[in-house]
């Protein structure tokens, strides 16, 4: 069986990045929270999990209002991830983000997970479990479509 290609799922935040990972299967799962400091350490990090996992391309939350006007924090997430497609030199997707922390919750509700203070890290990445997840759904959908209109 051919293994699917390792994609990371960023959600940003002001104060943390959530980070999921596709497996060999092509399935988002969690991988890690990175808290915030400064760019050029955010950087590093992203690209030693590039490295470290054979990363071929990355999804980044874009957090636009329901309407599709940018939020303040579109703004910020879209120029975090044009900054990593251009330092680390790897396709950056951006895929909309609507309700994924509510669904993330979910998630971890279904999962058992207690609450608590190391939730809220926790609850970050299966945001970007979500935000990933929706990507690869959605660029399932266009492969269907593709083959189906062929």
């Amino acid at each position: 069986m051919k293994e699917f290609p390792r994609i990371l799922g960023l959600d940003i935040g002001d104060r943390r990045i959530g980070i999921a990972l596709t497996d060999a299967l092509g399935t988002a799962q969690p991988l890690l929270t990175l808290g915030r400091t400064h760019l050029r350490k955010e950087l590093k990090d992203l690209a030693r999990m590039v490295r470290k996992h054979g990363v071929t391309a990355i999804v980044a939350g874009d957090p636009v209002f329901a309407s599709g006007d940018l939020s303040p924090q579109a703004k910020k997430a879209q120029e975090f991830a044009q900054t990593i497609a251009d330092e680390l030199q790897i396709p950056v997707h951006l895929q909309r983000e609507t309700l994924t922390s509510a669904a993330a919750e979910e998630l971890l509700d279904r999962r058992g997970f207690p609450r608590g203070p190391e939730r809220k890290a926790v609850l970050d990445q299966y945001a970007a479990v979500v935000i990933l997840q929706d990507w690869l759904d959605g660029q399932e959908s266009l492969r269907m479509r593709a083959e189906n209109a062929g």
